[in-house]
């Protein structure tokens, strides 16, 4: 028996042989790291993965660590059938884990680009892989048990440190190692790669001698096939990637790209509408883009407008709007993505379809995050219309800021929405300047329009609402594309604010020619849109995000 072989013994003469329980008992906490580090890479992945197919990050977030830990509890009870065989338990559940981590990526993807629903899988995959992961420590407490010296209570502090520290390691792992690394599908393989040969490890060579001739052969024939099925996907992730990325964006994809903040997918353009989407929500089509860009620019272009700031905008259409007046002497774009600036100046599709903005020496771009950029800019400054300070490091307020940011629906803009924000954009207002903001769909989305309109209100600005008419499930298409909850958006809803009053809702004088956009379809979205309001709705702070359908 292992007990008997495990203790330590003195040849003639006093030497004193290692001791082969400490170092079991070393290479189980080992294992028990290492298992460790693979659980919790497996739970960021879901989490990951969901905010990216599903949207909404807190609520998939909470719906994925809710239902493992709940799992958790389960799979701790569900190992007490197996302390009897705790050895060829573990060795059988690592495996499991392994096969069911590793895999959870591809499975996801695959629900989402060919049945267009990744929810149940989302849940099913949470449930399973917590209920593994919950009985991994009742299991190896049994295991090393048998090499340990010290009372249950010194075990279970030694498990419990192993086990956190490799949740650290884990978790540090995923987002500056392997994600953007290996990236989603790969690392979840890489990581089940690991966790069988930890596990199938330990177990056939520590505990060999407690299992039988079956046992030891399915156990090493189950490893082997779960590393089989692993190098495989493997191998074939590439071809699985564009398989899928077709059937989720069509035969058309020219250019698909992870950058550093999200993944960046080009169709059409040469034979075909160019569309451009940007973690799976359209967000450019060739079709009607300029619906939307004209509208969301050039009612706030009615007044001085030498001086524009575009938050946002990284695909270059607003300022393409923006630079066709003449008089406009500098225009600062705010983009976090260098990505989706780079592609945008360099493919010949989209380039042509921005009009070449980035080649034109007004335009000046910024990398960074929208929030801190203006927070940065605007310290020391007061209010627009207050006689406040300076911003922007070349100087000067700005006449015009356009806000053309993704759906504040989406949880990672909400705090782009948020009454802090706009309270900072309106320090780099110049007295008399317009704020003009995209705020998703009033028809479709009416309490998240109204609460963008409530939120500009609190911070201070009077508003003029409006919208401009485009084609079903638009700019604001989610990932998820089998969603339900609402009706497909066929317009888009925008704000013009300015300090104090309403600015008035009208085109400048010297508007260039438009393809969409005129006086009476302006005035007419404005009444449409004020046949949805919804009063009395609070506005979203940062502390306090209310844009939630």
């Amino acid at each position: 028996m292992i007990e008997q072989q495990s203790v330590s013994s003195s040849p003639p003469g006093g030497a004193r042989l290692p001791d082969r329980a400490d170092a079991a008992r070393y290479l189980i906490l080992t294992v028990v790291f290492i298992c460790s580090a693979c659980g919790l890479v497996y739970e960021l992945e879901l989490v990951a993965l969901a905010s990216y197919l599903i949207g909404d990050s807190v609520t998939q977030a909470s719906v994925v660590l809710s239902v493992m830990v709940f799992a958790m509890g389960l799979g701790s009870l569900a190992a007490k059938r197996l302390r009897l065989r705790a050895a060829f338990g573990f060795g059988l559940l690592e495996a499991g884990l392994a096969l069911l981590g590793g895999c959870s990526a591809l499975v996801l993807y695959a629900a989402f680009a060919w049945i267009g629903e990744a929810r149940y899988a989302l849940v099913g995959f949470s449930l399973a892989i917590g209920m593994l992961i919950g009985a991994e420590i009742p299991l190896l407490m049994t295991l090393i048990q048998r090499f340990s010296r010290q009372e249950a209570d010194g075990t279970v502090a030694d498990l419990f440190a192993a086990d956190y520290v490799g949740a650290l390691i884990g978790g540090l792992a995923f987002p500056f190692l392997l994600l953007p690394w290996l990236g989603q599908l790969t690392g979840a393989l890489l990581t089940g790669a690991v966790n069988a040969v930890a596990g199938g490890a330990l177990v056939l060579t520590l505990f060999g001698r407690d299992l039988t001739p079956r046992s030891r052969w399915v156990l090493l024939t189950v490893n082997v096939l779960v590393l089989s099925v692993l190098a495989t996907a493997a191998v074939l992730v590439d071809d699985f990637e564009r398989a899928a990325r077709r059937a989720v964006y069509g035969d058309g994809v020219r250019v698909a790209v992870h950058t550093d903040v999200q993944e960046v997918v080009l169709t059409g353009g040469r034979d075909g509408p160019l569309e451009l989407y940007l973690d799976g929500r359209l967000r450019v089509s060739g079709r009607d883009e300029f619906r939307y860009h004209e509208a969301l620019v050039h009612p706030a272009m009615r007044g001085p407008h030498a001086r524009v700031l575009i938050l946002g905008g990284g695909d270059g259409l607003a300022a393409r709007e923006v630079l066709r007046y003449g008089d406009v002497r500098a225009v600062t774009l705010v983009e976090l993505d260098p990505g989706v600036v780079r592609l945008a100046g360099t493919d010949p599709a989209l380039s042509a379809l921005n009009g070449h903005a980035y080649d034109d020496p007004r335009l000046r771009v910024v990398h960074a995050d929208a929030f801190s950029w203006l927070r940065g800019q605007g310290a020391g400054a007061g209010p627009g219309g207050a006689g406040g300070g300076v911003a922007g490091a070349e100087g000067g307020l700005y006449d015009v800021v356009i806000s053309d940011l993704p759906n504040p629906g989406i949880t990672p803009s909400t705090k782009l929405y948020s009454e802090e924000f706009y309270g900072l954009t309106a320090r780099v207002l110049a007295a008399g300047g317009r704020l003009a903001v995209h705020a998703g769909s009033p028809t479709a989305q009416p309490r998240t329009y109204w609460t963008v309109d409530a939120t500009l209100r609190a911070a201070g600005f009077g508003t003029s609402p409006y919208r401009a008419a485009g084609r079903p499930s638009g700019f604001t298409a989610g990932p998820d594309r089998s969603k339900s909850g609402g009706p497909a958006a066929s317009d888009w809803g925008f704000e013009l604010a300015g300090m104090g009053a309403p600015p008035p809702l009208s085109l400048p004088a010297d508007v260039p020619p438009l393809r969409s956009l005129a006086e009476p379809i302006l005035s007419a979205g404005a009444r449409d849109t004020e046949e949805t309001r919804l009063p009395g709705l609070p506005p979203s702070t940062l502390l306090h995000p209310r844009y939630v359908e």
